[in-house]
């Protein structure tokens, strides 16, 4: 499984990014899809993932200004981010469990600014 992700670049606090992830996987469908974030000196961190039926979770920092969605005709899982803060400043990966092993796209950083 391949993970293509787009859409980082830097950002004033406030702003808005949109992140993309494209899946080479052809059962991306039925794929639990997610992003995690990491800042330097810090663990990765959930940042959102949503389930083949749709069923999503947040992680606690972004609930209410991050929003994960996914578009199963383009094995594409999107992360709108808005209201973005300094502290959301990191590498933003993109993820999938496969057959209970967990694959990560390259990663995209994304600055924000004050």
């Amino acid at each position: 499984v391949q993970l293509q992700a787009s859409g980082g670049g830097l950002v004033q606090a406030g702003g808005s990014l949109r992140l993309s992830c494209v899946a080479s996987e052809g059962t991306f469908k039925f794929n639990t899809m997610g992003w995690y974030r990491q800042s330097p000196g810090k663990q990765r961190e959930l940042v959102a993932i949503i389930t083949p039926g749709g069923r999503i979770n947040y992680g606690d920092s972004v609930l209410g200004r991050f929003t994960i969605s996914r578009d199963n005709a383009k094995n594409t899982v999107y992360l709108q981010m808005n209201s973005l803060k300094p502290a959301d400043t990191a590498v933003y990966y993109c993820w999938t469990p496969v057959g209970g092993a967990p694959y990560w796209g390259k990663g995209t950083l994304i600055t924000v600014s004050s």
